[in-house]
């Protein structure tokens, strides 16, 4: 069962946001997408945020977890169910959109 708050960081012109979308929606996980492009200032958090200036990015529960590679690895071993299956924790900060 998938209690978690899930936000995909994506572009319209990424396959691997395509991707990892398609993997989320395989699973039935419900997510909110925010869109990248035309967006600098979410870019510049994202980078800040997860030392990373690629997308998609992907946070559960406030944490980010990666792109499709390591949403994918965690799949594959099992921890993303886990991820999924824990609630929000109260009071946290909310993600940029």
């Amino acid at each position: 069962m998938n209690r978690a708050k899930v936000v995909v960081y994506t572009t319209g012109y990424c396959p691997y946001c395509v991707a990892a979308k398609r993997l989320l929606q395989s699973r039935g996980v419900p997510f909110d997408e925010v869109d990248c492009d035309d967006r600098p200032d979410l870019r510049t958090w994202l980078k800040q945020a997860t030392h990373q200036h690629t997308v998609p990015q992907i946070f559960i529960n406030g944490e980010s977890v990666g792109g499709f590679t390591e949403l994918a690895a965690l799949q594959k071993s099992g921890a993303l169910d886990q991820k999924l299956a824990a609630e929000p924790p109260a009071g946290a900060e909310p993600l940029p959109v």
